[in-house]
């Protein structure tokens, strides 16, 4: 039986672009393993959503002088748009502003209040008298009171990851105005999050298989202790508080953006014509995986597993996967600087599966990384060109040439090309268990690891040298060759699916090769079988584009 796996990705705010940050702390990611449990027969479902109610689509909004939804419209087309170019392989991309939303969050309000986890109570919130209005806590910003982070936001600090309300904040002024917003009392209702602070400690510490920083950061919010946090705002953008007598409330967006992976699950479940299918993947024996940036763990594994307990009869994640941040040129991303490289921008003038293989190779898994020009270059030509590109189109333009475009008859296979495809069957077991691990940088080293022992093979066999003497051998050695290449096309099929496909076609082979699945069968290539011209995979790239790329940085 296959297993169920659901794959769950961070919800970007409809406010801009996908920079490569983003695409490589969670996008990317999300997409090679939900390609590879695919390829391994498993029944997958992979969600996500623009996040329509996040307070930097309002301020986006107020600074364009439109409304929000128009500013949601706008990003929601292009992130549609962002997939679709870099392969992202969403099931279902969505809104948190559609109906179906509404009634999903709605619901869990109304279960969580009859189970006595919601309740009422006054709290005090920033109000800027210039504005006459309360202020949503990203409005509000100051220093840190934990770490001194000077840019703090009234809901978390990015210094330290901890959350926060607006009164904490030193030196607390409105992101509006400048002016130093005064603290007034109101009525919303709160999560009682101290309800499951032993449970989730219990549960957090048997993770074993999460990543340590995930757990360790976890393990250590929840001893801190949890306070109960307020769930709805002063807000006329958001989804209705479904109870009587709170018009000019919203659900808080920290609290109903999450609910967006159960409500996509409905939507997606609905779309494909089996409305109960979600079901499946949250009530029944599943995995679900949830792939962010460490900014979001306290939201994944404290305060999501926190609303799933109380709601009750679904499924805690499996894994949270979080990544770490990817610096650019030594710098962190600054998008009110411009200092970041925008995905829409980079694939105008770059193909898409060096992009993918780049971002993969240079993964935040366990610390920050940098993205630069420098390095993009030298994957290109050094990795992609001269290791993968080369092998490929080295030994299928002998095969054309030598061997009138069919797939030679190997014949009886040698002692070192019996070792070269045990190399590449080893290297493919080892691909998969790193995948299935989320060790996708590990992953993409195995699968290059065959590469460079096929190359090996190939100048021990010298097969340029055997045609003129001895057909046979090298018949053997570029059957061989291109079995191992077909092998390699399914190591690297959920890193680069386009060159994979390519590939696949090159070699004379029926259906696609993410259709064929995780299966390598050494005997797949007949002798005979006709071949197409042979192309080349990659382009090498001029070292001048690295300073021009450069120079598109901060303008």
């Amino acid at each position: 039986m296959p297993d169920r796996v659901l794959v769950c990705v961070a919800w970007p705010y409809a406010n801009g672009s996908i920079h490569v940050g983003q695409a490589a702390g969670c996008y990317l990611p999300a997409d090679i393993f939900a390609r590879f449990q695919r390829m391994i027969g498993n029944e997958v479902a992979m969600v996500s959503g623009s996040d329509a109610h996040g307070t930097p689509v309002t301020i986006t909004a107020d600074q364009q002088g439109v409304s929000p939804e128009d500013i949601l419209s706008k990003y929601q087309n292009e992130f549609l748009k962002t997939w679709e170019r870099l392969g992202i392989s969403f099931d279902l991309f969505t809104t948190t502003h559609t109906q179906n939303h509404v009634e999903v969050a709605q619901d869990m309000f109304l279960r969580m209040l009859e189970k006595g986890y919601l309740y009422k109570d006054t709290m005090e919130q920033a109000y800027c008298s210039s504005d006459e209005r309360f202020l949503p806590d990203r409005y509000v910003e100051g220093e840190c009171p934990h770490c001194g982070y000077d840019g703090a936001r009234g809901d978390q600090c990015d210094g330290c990851g901890r959350t926060l309300d607006p009164e904490e904040l030193i030196g607390m002024s409105c992101r509006l105005c400048g002016s130093s917003p005064e603290i007034r009392e109101t009525e919303h209702f709160f999560i009682r999050l101290s309800a499951f602070e032993g449970r989730l400690l219990e549960w957090m510490r048997g993770q074993d298989h999460f990543k340590p920083n995930v757990r360790n950061f976890t393990v250590g919010f929840l001893e801190g202790g949890l306070k109960d946090r307020a769930i709805t705002r002063d807000l006329e953008w958001g989804v209705p508080v479904p109870v009587e007598g709170y018009d000019d409330k919203r659900i808080y967006v920290w609290f109903e953006a999450v609910i967006g992976y159960l409500s996509a699950s409905k939507e997606w479940a609905q779309r494909s014509g089996d409305p109960d299918r979600w079901e499946d993947f949250w009530r029944k024996e599943s995995r679900a995986y949830y792939f962010m940036g460490k900014d979001n763990i306290p939201f994944h594994t404290v305060i999501w597993p926190a609303m799933l307990l109380a709601y009750g009869d679904l499924n805690l994640p499996y894994d949270v996967p979080a990544n770490e941040y990817v610096n650019i040129e030594g710098q962190k991303v600054s998008t009110s600087r411009n200092w970041a490289v925008w995905i829409p921008d980079l694939l105008d003038r770059h193909d898409v599966d060096p992009v993918r293989y780049a971002l993969a190779a240079n993964m935040p898994e366990t610390s920050d990384s940098e993205f630069n020009w420098a390095d993009y270059v030298r994957r290109n030509n050094d990795e992609l060109v001269a290791t993968y590109g080369n092998l490929v189109h080295r030994v299928l333009t002998m095969v054309g040439r030598n061997f009138e475009r069919t797939v030679p008859d190997p014949g009886e296979l040698d002692a070192e090309s019996l070792a070269l495809l045990d190399t590449a069957e080893r290297g493919l077991e080892e691909a998969a268990r790193h995948l299935n691990g989320c060790r996708f940088r590990n992953g993409l080293q195995a699968a290059m690891g065959i590469a460079r022992a096929a190359n090996r093979y190939l100048d021990s066999k010298a097969p340029w040298r055997a045609v003129r003497t001895d057909m046979g051998d090298a018949a053997r050695t570029l059957w061989t060759a291109m079995t191992v290449i077909n092998c390699l096309k399914i190591a690297l099929c959920p890193y680069m699916p386009d060159t994979s496909e390519k590939v696949h076609g090159l070699l004379g082979l029926d259906g696609s090769a993410e259709g064929e699945g995780w299966s390598w069968e050494r005997d797949a290539l007949r002798p005979g079988g006709a071949l197409p011209r042979p192309k080349p995979l990659f382009t090498k790239l001029d070292e001048s584009i690295i300073e021009e790329e450069r120079a598109r940085l901060g303008t």
